[in-house]
């Protein structure tokens, strides 16, 4: 028989790579019953995003602080946007269908394609349905037809808002984080020191080049820049740009929902890029999701604390797991020490 048919080539087909084996996801044995729910939720972290907005509109002790920190601002931004709303929204409409709509070569904008790629519905028609609660709002002296203007204008909204709520938001966040870690029944001490997950750590890769060299001359000012100069043509589109802005944001909406889960564990630089490394798909999917919420214009302010809330959950339970890896681990070195067999041990790693 030859060496390439057979059982034995079979068998090949399913052996990883010795590399890959170093570098796999640990699996973790001999879970407690206490882990069991927290490893469930673990397995798809969007879920703390769910489990977020759930908590946020039905516990008393984190809608209320948020909402006495934030209910003045709110009332103010409103007052202006309407304002601004009313004074502008005929002039913007106007810009947009003689300098945008006109100008394709420059904005990538069409009816049914996208910077050149062709989607399977009408753009025109989408929007036309995703506004049509609009045409219950309009009269014969504003607001006429609900089309890109209407997009445009919710994100400036949006801008209005978060400019008078900047400070109390940013309050509210972590208050809420800290509500959210108190209802768990945990204070200060149940953060603990870093520890390491897998055997063989794997190597983080550097970010893009352009994004260093863009943060070295100018800071972190001139690529958030340049980030929204990319994501502003998406911004005319229904569905689509809000898609496309959460999937360039997720990895760094995630990393700042969680700077406090980093800050209580006093992780240095080089920890908080290996953790987000080895998790970098699960931080991918959660920042998408929470990006998704927080990009929808107005609504996603007050998803903006509701994902603090679901971010301080993963955290959490992420903690847990940190805690019976560090225990795991210590009975594997006593066990050593002792002469004792390991085999039942330390499996994780």
């Amino acid at each position: 028989m030859s060496t390439t048919d057979g059982p034995e080539a079979h068998d090949r087909l399913f052996q990883a790579d010795d590399e890959e084996l170093k570098h796999a996801k640990p699996k973790l044995e001999h879970i407690p019953d206490s882990l069991i729910r927290a490893s469930l939720r673990l397995q798809f972290p969007p879920t703390y995003v769910v489990i977020g907005v759930y908590r946020l509109f039905t516990d008393k002790r984190l809608y209320e602080p948020a909402w006495q920190k934030c209910r003045n601002g709110t009332r103010r931004g409103l007052s202006v946007g309407a304002a601004w709303v009313v004074f502008t929204f005929e002039l913007q409409r106007k810009f947009i269908e003689l300098f945008l709509a006109n100008s394709k070569r420059v904005t990538g904008l069409s009816n049914e394609t996208i910077f050149g790629f062709t989607v399977p519905f009408s753009l025109t028609t989408c929007a036309y349905s995703i506004f049509s609660f609009a045409w219950i709002l309009q009269s014969d002296l504003w607001l006429p037809n609900p089309d890109a203007a209407v997009l445009l204008m919710g994100s400036q909204l949006t801008i209005i808002l978060r400019f008078f709520l900047s400070r109390n938001i940013g309050i509210a966040r972590d208050r809420a984080w800290a509500q959210t870690v108190a209802s768990r029944g945990k204070g200060p001490d149940f953060w603990q020191p870093y520890v390491e997950e897998w055997e063989i750590p794997p190597k983080v890769k550097p970010g893009p080049a352009w994004e260093r060299v863009v943060t070295k001359l100018s800071g972190g000012l001139g690529l958030f820049v340049i980030r929204r100069a990319i994501l502003l043509p998406f911004n005319f589109y229904p569905f689509v740009g809000i898609l496309v802005t959460a999937a360039f944001k997720s990895l760094r909406t995630a990393q700042i929902l969680h700077k406090p889960y980093f800050e209580s564990k006093k992780m240095d630089k080089k920890q908080i890029a290996v953790f987000v490394e080895e998790r970098k798909w699960d931080y991918r999917l959660f920042g998408f999701a929470a990006a998704l919420l927080e990009g929808l214009p107005i609504i996603g302010l007050a998803f903006t604390i509701s994902n603090r809330i679901g971010a301080a959950m993963w955290a959490h339970d992420l903690e847990k797991r940190q805690h019976f890896v560090a225990t795991e681990r210590a009975n594997r070195s006593a066990a050593a020490i002792m002469g004792a067999p390991i085999s039942g041990v330390g499996k994780m790693y």
